[in-house]
């Protein structure tokens, strides 16, 4: 919560205001009538391929391998069936009959891939659009063809990025621990910024591709094995831009063209994703530039936005717990090993116990017979029975509306049947009348 000793900057830019957990977020009635503001999602992840790969070093000292097995194994962890269904989360039935509808509506327009028809992904769609069918359909077709288009299932085979390190040092960002949910912990350090040297390293494209390949891995392992840490579903990230130093100098024309490809991907293809954005560091260099930057974003990230001076530290510790929090922004983590918070990413996606976890659980995938996955199974032909129903029900749709329109076609033949014996009749009156005036 902001407090009476805040800068007036930070009174002046507040977007939102809330506990910090995301839980009760309210939009600013700066804003006019804002767009709704839909609670967490923490509603949508997929299982990652079963892969044969080294495992990666673990970040994740503070879980305690020990304990993390035994709480895993009170929460069923001996049954994938049982973490899948925790990872789930609880589904609104609102919700549930709307996703049905809007995948009813795609069968009908024979658009609904089964890499990218899941309850989740679906849901994610709705809510951007308020939950429109009409225009959450749209989104989804436009999110469909630029996944074709930019090949994006292709890049973490034919895309290698191999200027990682050199690009880290003149941009710094990077994943760092989880916050007080369990939601991943995005940091950028904006002020620090050389993009003469990024420009010189890598190109705006290659950094852009880069951008959405970590895009697709926290969809399909960050989120998921952060739900398995904190044991409930994750779906969004919590995200720090430490913009010190910023201002309208910075805003250059690559860094205009970066930012808007990196906004319109973020905000069309990867919605719901953002749980909170801190802006720290703000002076007032940024206020300035703010308010240039903020009209390329719509209602529903700005109500996510909280943009803060330099007392910002009881902020973030509201939300992430001091050991998760780079010593730069007031917490107390190093990461000396790894040369740097930023260079470490560190996370639950890291650690070898949750991502042998995962990995267990979508090998499942691929055996026979498995019992936990009968219900899955046992889904597919009950959703081919009802795409049976829906198909019959438009056909009986359509058949009635033959049926009214040869009905009215009949009326039309018959007043025309009518109207050509008046005509006849008129004639002969006309004649008649001819006839006996010669």
């Amino acid at each position: 919560m902001l407090t009476s000793k805040r800068e007036s900057l930070d009174r002046d830019v507040v977007i939102s205001r809330g506990s910090g957990d995301g839980e009760d977020d309210k939009p600013s009635s700066s804003l006019g009538k804002p767009k709704t503001i839909h609670p967490p999602i923490e509603s949508h992840w997929h299982f990652p391929a079963p892969q044969d790969s080294k495992k990666p070093s673990s970040s994740m000292s503070n879980l305690g391998f020990k304990k993390f097995r035994e709480s895993f194994k009170k929460l069923g962890g001996s049954s994938s069936k049982s973490m899948k269904m925790v990872l789930a989360g609880v589904r609104d039935p609102k919700d549930q009959k709307l996703v049905e509808s809007f995948r009813e509506l795609l069968f009908l327009e024979g658009q609904l891939p089964s890499q990218h028809q899941d309850y989740h992904t679906l849901l994610r769609f709705l809510r951007m659009r308020d939950f429109d069918l009409a225009k959450a359909k749209e989104a989804f077709f436009t999110y469909l063809k630029w996944r074709e288009d930019y090949r994006v299932d292709a890049i973490p085979k034919e895309f290698k990025f191999e200027e990682y390190e050199a690009v880290k040092k003149c941009y710094p960002h990077g994943f760092h621990g989880v916050d007080r949910y369990g939601r991943p912990v995005y940091i950028e350090r904006i002020g620090m910024v050389d993009l003469n040297k990024l420009l010189q390293v890598t190109t705006l494209e290659r950094f852009t591709k880069y951008h959405v390949s970590e895009q697709e891995k926290t969809l399909n392992v960050r989120y998921p094995t952060c739900s398995i840490a904190a044991k409930k579903h994750v779906a969004s990230t919590t995200s720090i831009l430490d913009v010190h130093g910023v201002g309208l100098a910075n805003f250059s024309k690559p860094a205009r063209y970066l930012f808007m490809e990196i906004q319109k991907i973020d905000s069309n293809y990867y919605p719901e994703t953002l749980n909170r954005l801190f802006i720290v560091n703000a002076g007032n260099g940024f206020k300035m530039l703010w308010k240039a930057v903020k009209a390329f974003l719509d209602a529903r990230t700005l109500a996510k936005i909280r943009v803060l001076g330099y007392n910002y530290q009881s902020d973030l510790l509201e939300v992430i717990d001091q050991s998760n929090l780079p010593t730069f922004l007031g917490g107390s983590c190093t990461c000396s090993e790894y040369g740097g918070c930023l260079l470490s990413d560190r996370g639950p996606w890291n650690n070898p116990e949750i991502t042998d976890v995962l990995q267990a659980i979508s090998a499942g995938n691929e055996v026979n017979g498995n019992e936990e996955y009968s219900n899955e199974a046992s889904e597919e032909p009950a959703m081919q029975n009802r795409k049976i129903q829906v198909l019959d029900a438009a056909l009986q749709d359509a058949k009635k509306k033959i049926e009214a329109l040869e009905a009215a076609l009949e009326d039309t033949k018959n007043v025309l049947k009518e109207l050509v014996q008046h005509v006849e009749e008129l004639r002969s009156t006309s004649w008649e009348v001819h006839c006996a005036s010669n």
